[in-house]
């Protein structure tokens, strides 16, 4: 198991994680992040060797987090394989919408694309998460629940295309349907409640034998 991190490594990635989402990786230097987190660059070089790595930190985190959540939910006999899926379609939106700063940086550098190592660590995110979402679908194909042959990568560019639009896309959203008045964290937990009723109806259609 991988060791806990210090409460100086929290910071620091926190910090840069932050800062990454707001001037993008390369727009980011080391000695940016140490002034922001209150450290010397020296510090970054001690736990992390480089931006880079930092960078890697930050992405390992989210895949573990991830990894936890599924095993936990292979393991709750409570759940159905579909309830199982629900719940991890609810987990995807709190992440997103809860890091919306981490999940800016990803969409920022696959749009400029010009940092390959950069690229590298989303891509393998993206298979370490697709690899999640695929012992779920296994588990409902074993009991007859879901279809054969399901289309993984397909099935999340659906659920994190629709949270990433939902999440650039909210005050639209909040225009359109006249919410204005509504508070931010009134707001958010309405649009949450949206899109885990029609993130959850577009996954029942395509896992189940259910036209």
């Amino acid at each position: 198991m991988k060791p806990s991190l210090s409460e100086k490594q929290v910071q620091l990635l926190d910090t840069a994680e932050k800062l990454f989402s707001q001037k993008g990786f390369d727009g980011t230097s080391v000695r940016d992040i140490a002034e922001a987190a209150g450290f010397n660059t020296a510090m970054i070089s001690y736990y992390f060797g480089s931006k880079e790595k930092l960078m890697e930190e930050i992405f390992e985190r989210k895949s573990l987090n991830l990894r936890e959540k599924v095993d936990n939910l292979l393991q709750d006999d409570s759940l159905d394989p579909l309830q199982k899926m629900y719940s991890l379609v609810d987990g995807y939106i709190d992440a997103i919408l809860q890091r919306k700063q981490f999940h800016r940086i990803l969409l920022t550098e696959q749009i400029i694309n010009q940092n390959p190592s950069i690229i590298q660590m989303v891509d393998k995110m993206k298979a370490r998460n697709s690899e999640c979402i695929n012992d779920l679908i296994r588990l409902g194909q074993k009991k007859g629940m879901f279809k054969k042959n399901i289309d993984i990568p397909m099935l999340s560019n659906t659920l994190m295309g629709t949270i990433f639009q939902s999440m650039i896309n909210m005050e639209f959203y909040k225009n359109y349907h006249h919410l204005d008045a509504l508070k931010e964290e009134e707001f958010e937990r309405l649009l949450k409640k949206k899109l885990s009723a029609h993130l959850k109806n577009i996954y029942k259609a395509i896992l189940t034998h259910e036209s």
